[in-house]
């Protein structure tokens, strides 16, 4: 399997470049701290040089100079302290942030050759395996692409449906993909790749040929059996004019179209779309992209919806406000007329019941003040 050990030497020669890139990695620390060392002996040397040099410079004149001098004479000193001070901090940080660099792109670069690794130990088995193993890698690798999409398993997608035909037979679907607009794309993973495999396994010519017919028969025989399933008689879903035959190997699907240039046409007579990883990863991100449109859509007429609601009830309750206002004015009308009834004139109903009261009338209760000095009035 030329194809296959060149893809397991290749890996082999990533990790040996990873590993190589490791020690690289490993050694340069090692210089860098090494350096670190020996720039620390020298800046000590350096300072040490620089202090005698600058006693020996200024001894003299601390004899004849006072006190009030001693100061002067020792800020050039300071300073150079506080500049050799300054330079081993920036030193010490420099060196901080170089070993955290390269601690992060060893921790990287030891994650990388774990993931080479096991990604060559997957494609390995699964294209030794047999057809059980080759159908679960398919799956696996199929749904890592709906999830790199960006669909959703039972919402945008939905796993191995049993499904009626027409006729009322059962057909089991591997993969249902639901569109917005009440339709479904069907994807179908099944494709052997054990002719394939073994066609990379062997260096003979003659079993290389046989092999490759063994891989182009597989394909065409998965063609010919997803087009006799006739899955646009399904009639609980909205299928659409194409099944999706997705091949999980890429070079597996390159290689059958280079022996068959025709392989597409052929598929397509029967209703068949090829998809490899590349194609089909596109045409889910569209898909994915569709809902999302569809789902924006879907909001803008629901605020549309709330917002008309929302203004109906508005009018409504201006409505109210201006026939209970209408009604409060009538009251207010009515009360005055009824009050100019009950106080005003010279034989207003105050005054009678009043009268009756003071002629002698058995009561209980008195009648209000204010209205006694409005009738009054």
């Amino acid at each position: 399997m030329a194809a296959q050990r060149e893809r397991e030497l290749k890996l082999t020669d990533d990790l040996s470049r990873s590993r190589t890139e490791h020690e690289n990695l490993s050694g340069k620390l090692a210089e860098q701290k090494k350096e670190m060392e020996q720039l620390n002996e020298k800046l000590s040397a350096e300072f040490k040089n620089l202090a005698n040099q600058i006693f020996e410079e200024k001894s003299k004149k601390f004899t004849d100079q006072n006190k009030e001098n001693l100061g002067e004479l020792l800020n050039p000193l300071r300073e150079r302290i506080a500049e050799f001070q300054k330079k081993v901090e920036d030193t010490n940080t420099q060196s901080v942030q170089r070993n955290a660099a390269l601690n992060e792109q060893l921790k990287n670069l030891k994650e990388l050759n774990q993931q080479i690794t096991q990604e060559a130990k997957s494609l390995t088995l699964a294209l030794r395996g047999d057809s059980k193993t080759q159908g679960g890698w398919g799956e696996m690798q199929l749904e890592s692409i709906l999830e790199k999409a960006g669909l959703q398993k039972d919402i945008h997608y939905f796993k191995e449906k049993n499904l009626k035909t027409d006729e009322g037979s059962n057909q089991r679907l591997d993969y249902i993909i639901s569109l917005p607009d009440g339709k479904h794309l069907i994807l179908d993973s099944k494709v052997s790749l054990t002719a394939y495999s073994r066609y990379y396994d062997t260096e003979d010519e003659t079993e290389q040929k046989q092999y490759l017919k063994q891989h182009l028969d597989s394909i065409n025989g998965h063609i010919k059996s997803l087009g006799d399933r006739n899955y646009q008689s399904l009639y609980d879903i909205n299928p659409p004019d194409y099944v999706m035959m997705f091949v999980a190997n890429e070079p597996a699907l390159t290689i059958a179209l280079k022996e068959d240039p025709q392989l597409y046409e052929k598929a397509l007579d029967r209703n068949i779309v090829l998809v490899s990883t590349t194609t089909l990863l596109a045409t889910l991100r569209t898909i994915s992209y569709i809902w999302k449109q569809d789902l924006q859509n879907k909001n803008a007429e629901e605020i549309a919806r709330q917002a008309g609601s929302l203004y109906d009830k508005f009018v409504a309750f201006s409505e109210d406000l201006m026939k209970l206002g209408n009604q409060l004015g009538t009251v207010q009308k009515t009360y005055q007329e009824s009050m100019k009834k009950l106080t005003d004139g010279r034989d207003n109903l105050v005054r009678k019941s009043e009268r009756i009261r003071e002629l002698g009338a058995k009561t209980s209760k008195q009648t209000d003040q204010r209205l006694l000095d409005r009738a009054d009035d």
